[in-house]
C-alpha cells in the first residue's frame, strides 16, 4: 500500500465524487464545534453531536469504498491518510460483531467491569431509551 505525504500530495482524480458531501460534513462539524459550549447542558452531551458527525462522515467513506465500490483504493487511502474518516473505527466495522459500532470509546477497555450501555442488545431488559455518556448512542450492538 503506497504511503502518501499528507502535506504535499494532491487529491486523487476521483476525489470530486466525494468532495461535496465531505464539505457538507465539514460545515456541520464547524457549527457543532462552535456550539460545543452551550449553557445548561452536561459537559458530556456537548460532544455528542461532534461524535455523531464523525461517525456519519466515516460511514460515508466506508460505504463508498466497501459497499458501493464508487471509489478506488488509492482514493480511500488518501482520504484516511488526510483524516477525512476515522481509520480505526472503519477497521472495527470490518470485524464481525462491530458492524454498527458508534465510536471507539464504547469498546475501550479502560475498566474491565464496564460495558457501554449502547453495546448491550436491546433484547436484554435495560432502562427506557438509555444513552451512552461518551457519544449519545442508544444502541449499536450488531444483534439489534
Amino acid at each position: 500500500m503506497p504511503k502518501f505525504k499528507c502535506s504535499n500530495s494532491k487529491p486523487p482524480e476521483e476525489f470530486w465524487k466525494v468532495q461535496p458531501t465531505l464539505v457538507k460534513f465539514e460545515q456541520k462539524m464547524k457549527v457543532a464545534e462552535s456550539m460545543k459550549s452551550r449553557m445548561g447542558r452536561p459537559k458530556y452531551e456537548s460532544l455528542w453531536e461532534i461524535s455523531h458527525i464523525n461517525h456519519q462522515r466515516s460511514r460515508y467513506i466506508y460505504d463508498m469504498f466497501h459497499k458501493k465500490r464508487m471509489i478506488t483504493r488509492p482514493t480511500y487511502d488518501w482520504l484516511l491518510n488526510h483524516k477525512y474518516g476515522d481509520a480505526e473505527l472503519i477497521a472495527k466495522w470490518r470485524k464481525q460483531g462491530y458492524e454498527n459500532l458508534c465510536c471507539l470509546q464504547c469498546i475501550e477497555r479502560s475498566d474491565a467491569n464496564r460495558t457501554c450501555i449502547c453495546r448491550v442488545p436491546k433484547s436484554i431488559e435495560t432502562q427506557q431509551n438509555p444513552a451512552c455518556k461518551s457519544c449519545g448512542c442508544q444502541g449499536c450492538a450488531s444483534s439489534d
